[in-house]
């Protein structure tokens, strides 16, 4: 396991890069230990749902999927993936495929 410690200009530790797996183990942690630091109104745990709005990323992101996973097991293009997670609306049918495709069903 590689972490790489980004130092500031003085060469204090300012952040530390991790891979996302142990980030995953830790994040339950990592979060209660913010919230102890830091007044709830200083501290506000991420949630992907603020960022993100496309249904479609949203369902591949909770999945933990890639777009060219996904593109491959809808047999459609990565390009088209692209396509559809920056659309500001999608249709009930590309849904149902998208549904389909994330949890395995033909």
């Amino acid at each position: 396991m590689t972490l790489q410690i980004i130092k500031s200009i003085d060469g204090k530790a300012e952040y530390v890069l991790l891979p996302v797996n142990i980030y995953n183990v830790l994040r339950g942690e990592i979060e209660e230990a913010l919230k102890k630091k830091y007044s709830s109104e200083d501290y506000v745990p991420f949630n992907l749902t603020d960022y993100v709005d496309n249904p479609v990323a949203l369902a591949r992101i909770n999945a933990g999927i890639t777009q060219e996973t996904l593109a491959k097991r809808m047999n459609v293009t990565q390009a088209y993936i692209s396509k559809i997670e920056a659309q500001s609306k999608v249709t009930a049918k590309v849904l149902k495929k998208v549904k389909a495709a994330i949890e395995g069903k033909k």
